[in-house]
């Protein structure tokens, strides 16, 4: 069985599953919704789009084995 991955919070920094079902990272409905009215009133922007050169460190990435990134 693998361990859960435990991570603080985005809004309140309380320590919550990030794969918990269904509002991880966030520890409850609320901050979820916090987050998402973030988004929404634009308080939280992407600066820039994303260019091929974003993506030139990832190709050294280690995709497997223990440390490899895990998608649901």
């Amino acid at each position: 069985m693998s361990e859960k991955a435990v991570v603080p919070c985005p809004i309140c920094k309380q320590p919550s599953e990030f794969f918990a079902e269904p509002v991880g990272p966030f520890c409850s409905n609320r901050c979820k919704m916090v987050d998402f009215g973030k988004w929404m009133n634009e308080e939280y922007v992407i600066s820039e789009p994303l260019r091929p050169d974003h993506f030139e460190d990832l190709d050294d990435l280690d995709m497997e084995g223990p440390n490899a990134p895990r998608y649901m």
